[in-house]
């Protein structure tokens, strides 16, 4: 419990310990003559600048956002050309299915053709 506490204390003391504060000091004068002094005190902690979080955090939204739209840009890219190669192939395909029957064809043809001198040439 002891060392809970001095950890707090040693926390808190670091933290009051970076505080930075800056003090500007105005002085406006009226047309009349006299004037006024303005004092302001601005202080942090210097350990979290929100406005740094803040860009960043909009940075990596913007270049996530970016990315993303490249991501489906180059998807919708690869399902046109995926579409486009399907359809090459199967005219491809119809292309030698028709060469293969006209080989098959003429093949078949030459093989009548040889059976039937071959019948002949045996009845002689």
């Amino acid at each position: 419990m002891k060392k809970q506490i001095l950890a707090a204390i040693a926390v808190s003391t670091l933290i009051v310990s970076c505080t930075q504060s800056t003090t500007k000091t105005e002085k406006i004068e009226n047309p009349d003559g006299s004037s006024i002094t303005t004092t302001v005190t601005e202080s942090h902690t210097g350990l979290v600048d929100t406005a740094k979080v803040d860009k960043a955090k909009s940075d990596v939204k913007s270049t996530v956002d970016r990315t993303g739209e490249k991501i489906d840009q180059t998807a919708k890219k690869t399902k046109e050309n995926l579409n486009e190669a399907g359809k090459d192939i199967k005219a491809g395909a119809q292309e030698v299915g028709k060469d293969v029957k006209n080989a098959a064809a003429k093949g078949a043809a030459k093989i009548e053709e040889g059976a039937k001198k071959l019948k002949e040439d045996l009845k002689k």
